[in-house]
C-alpha cells in the first residue's frame, strides 16, 4: 500500500513540475542568473521527483538522488521548477523511515549543504550567510518533522505492545480464577461425597450408592465446565465475549445438597437479563461460597439468598456453626479472586466470620451502566 501511495505522489509531483502555472514555485538557494530552458533542465526534473516512489522503502537512496539532483540544478543555474519541492519530501521521508545510520545522516547532510553553499558562493551567488542559514533551517525542519512522526509511531507501537501484554496478563488471571473456581468446587464436592460413601458402605449401602451416583454427576459437570473453559481459551475476540454462564445458581444449590450440605435457597425479585460477566460473577460467588461451606463447615446449615433489583444483583451466602477456619489452603485465589472479579464490575464483596458464629459472603453487583456507590453498605 505504501509503495503505491509513494508512486502516486512521485507521479503527481512530476506532472505538476511541467504545469506552467506552478512550474516557477519551488526551492531556490543559489539565485544565480538563470539559463534558458534546455534538454538538461527537462531531464533533471524526473531526477528530482521520481525517486520519491522509493521514499518509504529506501529513504536514504531517495534522499541521495534527489539531493544530488537539487545540487546540480542550483549550480547549473537551471530555471525554477516545482520539482525541487521533492527535496523537502525526501528529507521528511528520511527522518520518518530511515533505519540505518540515523545519527550519521544529519552530519552528512550538513556537510553536503556547507559544500553546496561554498560552491554557490564561488559561482557568484548573491546570497548571504543569513540566507543560507534560513534555507538550512527549512531543510532541518523537514527532516525533524519526519523524525518526530517516527518517534510518535514508535511510541504508539510500544503502547500497543504494553496494552497487549496487559490484556494477556489479565486474561491469564481470569482463566486462573475460572479454573480455580471450577476445579476447587467440583473436586471438593467429590471428596465430601466420597468420604460419605466410605462411611455408608457398611451400614447403608443404598445411601452409599446415592453418594457414588452424586460423585459421577459432579465429575460430569466438572468436565462440562472445563470443556467450556477450553472453548474460551480457543476463542478469540467476540467469540470469547459471547461465552455463556456455565450453569444456574439453583444447580449449585442442588449439587451441594447431594454432597450432604443442608442448603436453603431463596430468590427475591424477578431476574432481569444481565450481561454475561454479571451472570458469571453471580454464579462464581455462590459457587465459591458453597465450596468453602463444604470444605470448612460440612453439615452445618447454609443459606443462599439472591436478590434482584432494577439497578443491581445482591448475593448473600451464610453458613452457621463455629467460626470457619480454613483447613486446606486455597492459594489465595478463592475469595481474593472473587473480590477482583466483582470489583472489575464496579461492585463490592465482603466476606468474613460472623459474630454469632459461622461465615458469610455478601456481594453487590451493579447492572451494566450503573455505578455502585462505594459509600453504600451491603
Amino acid at each position: 500500500m505504501s509503495v503505491r501511495r509513494d508512486a502516486s505522489l512521485a507521479a503527481i509531483l512530476t506532472v505538476l513540475a511541467f504545469v506552467p502555472t506552478v512550474s516557477g514555485i519551488g526551492a531556490e538557494l543559489g539565485d544565480l542568473p538563470k539559463r534558458p530552458p534546455d534538454a538538461l533542465a527537462v531531464a533533471l526534473i524526473p531526477a528530482l521527483t521520481l525517486p520519491l516512489a522509493l521514499r518509504t522503502r529506501w529513504p536514504a537512496t531517495c534522499l541521495a538522488v534527489v539531493g544530488a539532483a537539487f545540487a546540480l540544478h542550483q549550480t547549473m543555474s537551471l530555471p525554477p521548477t516545482f520539482g525541487t519541492v521533492g527535496l523537502y519530501l525526501a528529507l521528511y521521508a528520511a527522518g520518518a523511515h530511515q533505519e540505518r545510520f540515523r545519527r550519521a545522516t544529519p552530519i552528512a547532510l550538513t556537510t553536503a549543504y556547507v559544500v553546496l553553499a561554498v560552491v554557490l558562493h564561488a559561482l557568484g551567488s548573491p546570497r548571504q550567510i543569513p540566507d543560507y542559514l534560513a534555507f538550512y533551517l527549512f531543510t532541518a525542519v523537514a527532516w525533524a518533522a519526519g523524525a518526530g512522526v517516527r518517534r510518535w509511531r514508535a511510541g504508539e507501537a510500544e503502547r500497543r505492545r504494553l496494552s497487549a501484554q496487559m490484556a494477556v496478563a489479565a486474561e491469564r488471571a481470569r482463566i486462573a480464577r475460572e479454573l480455580h473456581d471450577v476445579v476447587t468446587h467440583h473436586v471438593t464436592a467429590m471428596v465430601v461425597q466420597a468420604d460419605a460413601a466410605q462411611y455408608l458402605l457398611a451400614d447403608a449401602p443404598d445411601r452409599a450408592a446415592e453418594s457414588l451416583t452424586a460423585i459421577s454427576g459432579t465429575g460430569r459437570r466438572a468436565l462440562t465446565e472445563l470443556r467450556s473453559l477450553l472453548g474460551v481459551l480457543e476463542a478469540t475476540g467476540e467469540a470469547a465475549d459471547r461465552t455463556p454462564a456455565l450453569g444456574k445458581v439453583s444447580d449449585l444449590v442442588e449439587q451441594a445438597r447431594l454432597s450432604g450440605q443442608p442448603v436453603e435457597w431463596t430468590e427475591h425479585g424477578s431476574a432481569r437479563e444481565q450481561s454475561v460477566d454479571v451472570e458469571l460473577a453471580v454464579y462464581r460467588v455462590v459457587q465459591e461460597s458453597l465450596t468453602n461451606a463444604l470444605k470448612h463447615a460440612t453439615g452445618h446449615p447454609t443459606t443462599v439468598v439472591l436478590r434482584h433489583a432494577p439497578t443491581h444483583t445482591e448475593i448473600e451466602v451464610t453458613t452457621e456453626g463455629p467460626a470457619v477456619t480454613p483447613v486446606t489452603p486455597s492459594g489465595g485465589r478463592g475469595l481474593s479472586g472473587l473480590r477482583e472479579r466483582v470489583r472489575m464490575l464496579n461492585g463490592e464483596l465482603i466476606a468474613g466470620a460472623r459474630p454469632e458464629g459461622g461465615f458469610s459472603v455478601r456481594a453487590l453487583i451493579p447492572s451494566p451502566g450503573v455505578t455502585h456507590d462505594p459509600g453504600a453498605r451491603l
